[in-house]
């Protein structure tokens, strides 16, 4: 949802149309975490059925949505605007390791925030796992009075900022503009400028329930070169932990030798620039062809000029975004400014900055997807091409466990749920994953293991056992035919992350007699391999600043 404090001012004459009723549309979408009907879109957003349609079509065409039945759903690949973003600012990259340790050498959440207008938005975030603990997801917006960061942002606010957040506060006295706030509690405003006053003095800002009950924090300012505040670090805990004076006398010496820390990362000269990635001017103009009126090139146009940015590109002159999208600088030109209206782009003597309002284009919902959450969709597009169920699993201590699984309708049929653990050694995802660790890894959970014959063809013997883990290693996938259960022939292949590592397996399973070895090879690998490399794509874009958890 667009903060309630940017300006809403009519767009100047040259701004894009499709772009802002395209960029409408996505904000829907993350307001109602990522899934909406296309009519309740229409409803929402005021626009007609048919240009709803083509944005949506124009959306499903670059990846960045995919349609299940009536609903639009954010997919995974709009992360990559978010990820701009993120890049280009460094934080996440530079800081987010430090904050880590932090949160691990003080066994308390720690999170890093950066003003968005009269907001705070998070970029990074470190939980602890307890029954209380912080829920706020990267690319979340708060209003700058309800914690600890906006006390500290707004020291450096000047007359035309105070008077943009009173005038928020009377137009939106809760915070209904801020979904990620929790409902019924409404603290921080009267004591606001105060606060604000204390943190210019004093360095740091608390926050003492000002959020919800019981949450408490304390926050100090990250300083660039210049000395302004780019972000703050925040330790976050309970009151069934700590008061807030508590929290304060326990953590801000360490706080505060972090931020140093921190500041002397960020005043590092940048390394080279990355190349950038954003949709080719051609490829558009393909897409046009093909699919006419259906899809609307200047909104794809518009959000190519996002992801011109990047590691190393944090302002850009137009000549360079114009160069990096193969767009005419007229094209450029005229999608800048309208990004520029909608807040998502900063301009300063020729050069222009993406915002951390871009963060709002879904990445609070596409940071909490999980590894499970990422594969199902491909996966019910593999069981669709090849008629035989699929599955994903990770490996847990010496054995697999289901993670996602889309079953296909036959008479005879494997029937496995989410959840289920079969021992590794006798399974096709199982020796994928063993394939992928270490070898001394895999040689003491080898040793560890307890291998009975499961079926008569159940491999059990170590040597024999590593000999075909070096073959799946090599062929990158694995055909494991009734060693766990009579009849049942199974067809896996690795699913990597962003550094290669091997996070997952998927496989499609089928009763031994619909096809032979070979044809089980011929049939299901190249649609298996191509599933997999859909959802390591997916999988590198979500996971490059926001952890993924498994299920």
């Amino acid at each position: 949802m667009t903060s309630p404090a940017l300006a809403t001012a009519p767009p100047p004459q040259e701004a894009v149309g499709p772009l802002i009723r395209g960029l409408a549309v996505l904000r829907g979408l993350a307001a109602a975490d990522g899934r909406r009907s296309v009519g309740d879109l229409v409803r929402d957003t005021g626009l007609a059925r048919s240009t709803v349609d083509r944005v949506v079509s124009t959306l499903t065409r670059t990846g960045y949505l995919r349609l299940e039945g009536r609903d639009a759903v954010l997919a995974p690949r709009l992360m990559e605007l978010g990820n701009a973003y993120l890049a280009a600012s460094r934080l996440p990259g530079l800081l987010g390791p430090l904050a880590d340790a932090l949160a691990d050498g003080l066994d308390e959440s720690v999170s890093i925030a950066v003003p968005d207008g009269d907001g705070v938005r998070f970029v990074h975030q470190v939980t602890r796992r307890r029954a209380m603990s912080l829920t706020f997801r990267m690319g979340d917006l708060l209003p700058a009075e309800r914690g600890a960061p906006g006390a500290l942002f707004a020291c450096g606010w000047g007359a035309a900022e105070w008077d943009r957040w009173r005038r928020r506060r009377a137009a939106d006295p809760h915070g209904a503009g801020f979904p990620a706030l929790p409902d019924g509690h409404d603290e921080g405003a009267a004591s606001f400028e105060e606060r604000v006053r204390a943190a210019r003095e004093q360095g740091w800002s608390a926050d003492d329930q000002l959020i919800e009950p019981g949450l408490i924090a304390v926050a100090v300012p990250v300083r660039d070169p210049s000395g302004a505040a780019v972000c703050a670090v925040s330790v976050v805990s309970h009151t069934s932990r700590h008061s807030a004076d508590s929290l304060r006398e326990a953590v801000l010496s360490r706080l505060r030798e972090t931020v140093a820390a921190m500041e002397r990362a960020l005043a590092a000269p940048a390394g080279p620039p990355a190349g950038p990635t954003p949709t080719p001017a051609a490829w558009t103009r393909a897409s046009k062809q093909e699919l006419g009126p259906e899809f609307v090139e200047s909104l794809a146009r518009g959000l190519a000029v996002l992801t011109a940015f990047g590691e190393g590109r944090a302002e850009l002159p137009l000549t360079a975004v114009a160069e990096a999208t193969g767009l005419a600088r007229a094209t450029a030109r005229r999608s800048l400014i309208t990004l520029e209206h909608l807040g998502y782009i900063a301009a300063d003597d020729r050069l222009f900055r993406l915002t951390p309002h871009v963060m709002e284009l879904g990445c609070a919902h596409l940071s909490r997807l999980t590894l499970s959450q990422i594969a199902g969709p491909h996966l019910a597009g593999l069981v669709e091409r090849v008629h035989d169920s699929a599955s994903m699993a990770v490996l847990s201590g010496a054995d697999i466990q289901y993670v996602a699984r889309v079953p296909t309708v036959r008479i005879m049929s494997v029937n496995i749920t989410v959840g289920t653990r079969f021992p590794a050694y006798a399974t096709a995802m199982g020796r994928v994953l063993l394939a992928g660790l270490p070898a001394g890894e895999r040689a003491g959970l080898l040793a560890r293991t307890d291998r009975a014959a499961l079926t008569r063809h159940t491999v059990t013997e170590t040597r024999a056992l590593n000999d075909a883990l070096d073959v799946v290693a090599a062929d990158g996938h694995a055909l494991v035919s009734e060693e766990l259960e009579e009849g049942l022939r199974s067809i896996a292949v690795p699913v990597r992350d962003g550094t290669g590592r091997v996070v997952a397996a998927v496989n499609v399973s089928m009763h031994a007699s619909r096809r032979t070895v070979e044809q089980s090879r011929a049939d299901l690998l190249p649609a298996l391999r191509e599933t997999a490399a859909h959802i390591e794509e997916d999988l590198r874009v979500v996971g490059r600043y926001a952890r993924v958890a498994v299920t």
